[in-house]
């Protein structure tokens, strides 16, 4: 950034008084578990953050050097800072996701950049790709995982892609199928060599029927959803033929592209059996004593309650859990694109937190008599 660029974000003036809004914060809050959010002079949401104590993490943000750091930024945008007080940590991280989601916060969107676990899409384009990433584009249609190695994933999505002849190429880049040549005022011409080298059915030049790509597409997702292990027939197929011929050096690349889809076999099905294991009721002790119960289906939060303390709330809450435990459930297919971002929180807080997996119990053992511990 040039010199007179930086003399200018610095010399911006903030826009409420810092001094006063500090001394509100100071007086009012409090150092408990809560999610706040910073709004503008119009009363938007600009940003929404969690706190373990609201009150130290609050006062961080005056502390930090505009225009150097983040912080400063969001507080020089904003006119006021209002909270939520949240029984615990994790009610916290749970209301800031949904918060975001509902308020779409400039700052939250904008500014950050987030890792996600490691995930492999397909696109919803008229050829579509098969790729791995750690963010999820609007062009995307499915989605699986989450895995742990970026570089292992992407070698078995290479692999999966050149054994069924997807393109790799970007999103930019034009597609057209075969019967579509009235497009083309020019000899067809791929646009890079892995159709030559039997990689690519072609689609970005006229080389492929629309019915025998979304053919291969469809083995793909079902390879992905443990439907098909197709891809690893032909995989066993030429590595046989190779070593019948003692073509041993081929044989072994074609070993390497059996454990990567092994590999991928197996890792898809840990991911499909985590999402399926974050299926019970979850008790989370509250700071203060208030805690709270909250039906996970799938790694989803379908509802919460305080958690029963009378008998009528106990009878109460049962039914609930009954009338949950009696929906049919969900296919253990691709991840839910709209719930993708609180499964990926769920299985983050129950990794880092191990210990909290002993406050769960099935559904079932809320049918008896006693109160599951």
């Amino acid at each position: 950034m040039s010199r007179a660029r930086r003399a200018q974000r610095a010399a911006r003036l903030p826009s409420t008084d810092l001094e006063q809004l500090r001394q509100r914060v100071r007086a009012l809050a409090e150092n408990r578990p809560a999610i706040y959010r910073m709004t503008d002079a119009l009363g938007r949401v600009i940003y929404v953050g969690k706190a373990k104590r609201l009150r130290t993490r609050l006062l961080t943000y005056f502390r930090a050097e505009y225009p150097d750091d983040k912080a400063a930024r969001i507080l020089y945008a904003a006119s006021n800072i209002t909270w939520d007080y949240v029984p615990s940590e994790f009610a916290a991280y749970l209301g800031e996701l949904r918060q975001i989601r509902l308020y779409r916060p400039h700052f939250n969107y904008r500014g950050n950049v987030t890792r996600r676990s490691v995930l492999i899409k397909i696109s919803a384009e008229p050829a579509p790709r098969v790729y791995a990433g750690a963010t999820v584009a609007k062009s995307d249609a499915w989605c699986y995982g989450p895995f742990h190695s970026l570089g292992r994933t992407l070698e078995a999505v290479r692999t999966l892609n050149d054994l069924l002849g997807l393109r790799d190429c970007t999103q930019e880049m034009p597609a057209a199928f075969t019967g579509q040549g009235d497009l083309f005022g020019q000899p067809r011409q791929a646009g890079c060599m892995r159709y030559e080298l039997g990689s690519c059915t072609g689609p970005c030049a006229g080389f492929v029927a629309e019915l025998e790509y979304r053919r291969r597409v469809d083995t793909a997702r079902a390879f992905l959803e443990g439907r098909t292990i197709q891809p690893m027939d032909r995989v066993v197929r030429s590595m046989q033929e190779a070593a019948a011929e003692a073509r041993f050096e081929l044989a072994a690349r074609w070993r390497e592209r059996f454990e990567q889809l092994e590999w991928l076999l197996a890792a898809t099905s840990r991911a499909r059996s985590a999402r399926d294991l974050l299926t019970f009721v979850y008790r989370d002790p509250g700071e203060f004593g208030d805690d709270r119960v909250y039906l996970v289906r799938q790694g989803v939060v379908r509802a919460s309650f305080p958690y029963p303390s009378t008998p009528i709330e106990l009878e109460a809450f049962r039914g609930v859990v009954a009338e949950e435990a009696a929906r049919p459930q969900p296919p253990s297919g691709p991840l839910p694109l709209e719930s993708l971002d609180e499964i990926l929180l769920l299985m983050s807080w129950f990794r880092a937190h191990p210990e909290a997996l002993r406050r769960t119990s099935a559904y079932a053992d809320w049918a008896g008599e006693q109160v599951p511990a």
